[in-house]
């Protein structure tokens, strides 16, 4: 019998919510289990600093979490390292970490860092990078950008059709939408991602998105997998997510 794998959706800072998420995969019998996170742990919401301390103390107590890299999450990673602050070039111009469409303020918020009206970047990211705890930016360099297991390939965004899994790019792994979602030709395993916010888990004979909007205050959604069978863990327990054409 295939073992049960659990997948939990973007995050964004909403400790209470991944408090849910893992207590419905415990009720579920889930607590030795793998699970897979699916990147975004940071931003939007109004505690980033909890999530990551519950991610980072539940793989030291020995739970078996596989934590992917989101590209919010590589926002932050690049912030506080320490020939830093990197910018991401795939942002619009104009756009930035600390831009209110993207959340950057609300997480630093989480480590009682605030931005004063003029300060330098270089001197806001020093600041920081002394508030931030070794083990979280050690958390941000460990994720890895994908996960492949039982039929099934895990990746915050995607992934670039056509390309074989271990040749993808990092920067379609953590931002790639349109052409992804487009294509529906078998990719030789199902693609489960996030970043994508929807209304509700979509899934598809080639891909599942769980991304359903908890960086806006929407619902964390986590489902389990076991061999072709996905449900999902509601408050009502859980429910069959159906595959869409």
């Amino acid at each position: 019998m295939t073992q049960a794998l659990y997948a939990i959706g973007d995050i964004h800072g909403q400790l209470g919510m991944l408090e849910t998420a893992l207590a419905r995969i415990d009720a579920d019998g889930g607590r030795d289990a793998r699970v897979v996170f699916l990147g975004d742990y940071v931003d939007r919401g109004p505690d980033s600093k909890g999530v990551i301390d519950t991610l980072v103390q539940g793989q030291a107590a020995g739970r078996d979490w596989v934590c992917l890299k989101g590209n919010h999450d590589r926002f932050f990673e690049w912030y506080v390292e320490p020939d830093g602050p990197r910018f991401d070039p795939h942002l619009l111009v104009g756009y930035h970490w600390f831009h209110q469409a993207i959340g950057g303020v609300e997480t630093i918020a989480s480590y009682d860092v605030y931005i004063p009206d003029r300060i330098r970047k270089a001197d806001l990211a020093a600041i920081l990078r002394d508030a931030v705890p070794d083990t979280h930016k050690a958390f941000l360099r460990g994720l890895n950008t994908s996960h492949q297991e039982n039929g099934y390939f895990f990746a915050h965004a995607g992934i670039l059709p056509g390309v074989p899994f271990d040749q993808q790019d990092e920067q379609d792994l953590l931002w790639i939408r349109q052409e992804f979602h487009a294509d529906k030709r078998d990719h030789g395993a199902v693609v489960v991602h996030g970043h994508t916010p929807v209304d509700a888990v979509e899934r598809y004979p080639n891909r599942i998105n769980l991304d359903t909007g908890a960086g806006y205050g929407r619902p964390l959604s986590v489902i389990c997998i076991e061999g072709d069978e996905v449900v999902e863990l509601t408050a009502q327990g859980r429910q069959r997510v159906p595959s869409r054409s």
